[in-house]
């Protein structure tokens, strides 16, 4: 009898942090390597933020905390779910976790029974299946193509849902292909699930202000105010106040759902960083200029990475319209041969010769859920990422 659980057995290791481990090691080992396989942005948190924890630091505020965040964190999520998102929220309708993925897990550990199903798009963030495994539910995938925008159907939600199905999950802007629903496309969405009561949303916000070209953000709740009840909004601090080792993620929902999820924080992690926590105050109730001039950086980079890639044999990129990532197809390269000598027969073993043979780290889009494709992050200095995308361009060129 095996000494590990066998809940393991239904869980994958994260790709996205196996190939930043393995990019690590390279360089480790004296290998010049470009790693665009993390979603972090290259961006210092902003001077105030730091200035707040450190001032928090000083005043002593370093005991426990309530497990769900202290009253000033959950008056400025309130405040900023209000102001940006037309969602009002009570305190007991807050809770604050140790990031975003925290709060999911919760969530899902709070509500899922042996059985229910989750509806997940693909391309998905890694984590969305084996957390609802872990769980004990069922991922439920559904493949949204490129020529969808990467973006879920109504008739292919329709078609999912079942008697068992508990949960949708929505990330938009997307992680893994930056792609970002409309409010017309919401309604679309919405307008199915308000057809089936026992089931629930939850959406991942946590890249909704990394949009550009004048898109405008909105969320399920703020779309259609009847499944408020049944929506669980999760944001966070990580991405646009780049803050993602501070670990502080939230959500706003139903009482009676968060205070479930806060009993499994209780018995779990307690409370976040209670530093962490002030500084997160600073960050969403303070100067918020850094990020448009932060997204412009970030577009320039979109825009750079998208036409280059482009011009690779064998890859199609879209243009995404948020987050910084791109999802592109590498279809055209499966069944030629690489520089190794290997023939190349899928995504992973694409990622797995562009590493050995030019240095470039990405993660293979299998991994999302759906290729032959691959994942880059952009979220990197522009210089790295015109050296890689040549890398790549002269990669596929040298396929046979």
């Amino acid at each position: 009898m095996s000494f590990l659980a066998a809940a393991l057995d239904r869980v994958k290791p994260s790709a996205t942090i196996a190939v930043t481990d393995k990019a690590r090691a390279l360089k480790a080992a004296g290998r010049n390597v470009i790693g665009l396989g993390a979603g972090e942005p290259d961006f210092d948190t902003p001077a105030n933020i730091k200035q707040a924890a450190i001032a928090a630091i000083e005043a002593g505020k370093t005991k426990y905390t309530a497990v769900d965040g202290i009253p000033e964190l959950k008056e400025a999520i309130i405040a900023k779910y209000q102001r940006e998102n037309g969602l009002a929220y009570k305190p007991n309708q807050i809770i604050v976790g140790t990031g975003g993925k925290q709060v999911l897990y919760n969530a899902l550990m709070a509500t899922i029974n042996p059985g229910d199903e989750v509806i997940i798009p693909a391309p998905y963030w890694v984590s969305y299946p084996e957390m609802v495994a872990l769980a004990g539910g069922e991922p439920v995938s559904v493949v949204c193509t490129a020529a969808s925008g990467f973006k879920l159907q109504p008739d292919a939600l329709e078609r999912a849902i079942t008697p068992k199905t508990k949960w949708v999950i929505l990330c938009s802007p997307s992680n893994p292909t930056g792609a970002a629903y409309t409010k017309a496309e919401l309604k679309a969405l919405t307008d199915v699930l308000v057809k089936h009561p026992h089931v629930w949303v939850m959406t991942d916000d946590m890249y909704e202000h990394l949009v550009y070209d004048d898109f405008q953000f909105t969320t399920v709740a703020q779309v259609e105010p009847r499944l408020y009840d049944r929506t669980l909004t999760v944001n966070g601090v990580s991405k646009a106040y780049c803050m993602t080792g501070w670990r502080i993620g939230y959500a706003g929902g139903p009482a009676q759902l968060i205070k479930a999820m806060a009993t499994i924080q209780s018995q779990s992690t307690s409370n976040p960083c209670s530093i962490a926590q002030w500084a997160s105050v600073e960050a969403l109730n303070g100067p918020q200029s850094f990020i448009p001039a932060n997204n412009k950086v970030f577009k320039e980079r979109r825009d750079l990475v998208v036409s280059m890639l482009n011009q690779a044999k064998g890859i199609e990129c879209p243009r995404p319209e948020g987050a910084f990532y791109v999802y592109p197809s590498c279809a055209g390269t499966i069944g030629k041969k690489a520089p190794s000598g290997n023939v190349i027969g899928n995504d992973e073993q694409f990622v797995t010769e562009l590493l050995e043979t030019e240095g470039v780290a990405v993660v293979q889009g299998s991994a999302f859920g759906l290729g032959p494709a691959f994942r880059i992050s952009y979220a990197t200095k522009t210089s790295d990422l015109e050296d890689a995308c040549k890398r790549i361009q002269r990669f596929c060129g040298n396929l046979r």
